[in-house]
């Protein structure tokens, strides 16, 4: 199958913690650094999601914000790291490549917010991602 979904981060889950109707899911990524997924508990069944299991994060670029540096004090539990590779500007959107350990992750953010951050190719960012709008595959 293929998505429109740009970010497909490949890693292995570490922790599965079931709630009643929803679970997290803690994701290993393939460069180190730590994702946490907020999925339906029926989900993490239906794809027998366990420690050592091997999944792919994916994240819609809309559904990524970024920062200058991580921030505290803020509910949004993935802070991932990296440098901006490509920056598209157009009328009214950027899109934004960040490389980070272990791949790369695009956000479609407004054209006025890549310029109140100053971002330049090169520039260091953090990607933020809420853990409900982290998906899960199996690979």
């Amino acid at each position: 199958m293929t998505l429109s979904i740009r970010n497909q981060l490949p890693g292995t889950v570490t922790e599965v913690h079931p709630g009643e109707v929803m679970a997290t899911v803690d994701v290993r990524l393939t460069g180190g650094q730590h994702l946490t997924a907020a999925i339906t508990r029926e989900a993490v069944e239906h794809l027998g999601l366990a420690p050592g299991s091997p999944v792919s994060a994916l994240v819609k670029s809309t559904e990524v914000s970024l920062a200058t540096n991580r921030v505290e004090g803020l509910s949004i539990r993935n802070q991932l790291a990296g440098t901006v590779t490509h920056l598209e500007l157009g009328e009214v959107m950027a899109i934004v490549k960040v490389t980070v350990d272990g791949g790369e992750i695009t956000a479609a953010i407004t054209k006025d917010a890549a310029g109140d951050l100053g971002l330049f190719v090169g520039s260091d960012v953090v990607a933020l991602i809420k853990s409900t709008e982290v998906a899960l595959a199996t690979t």
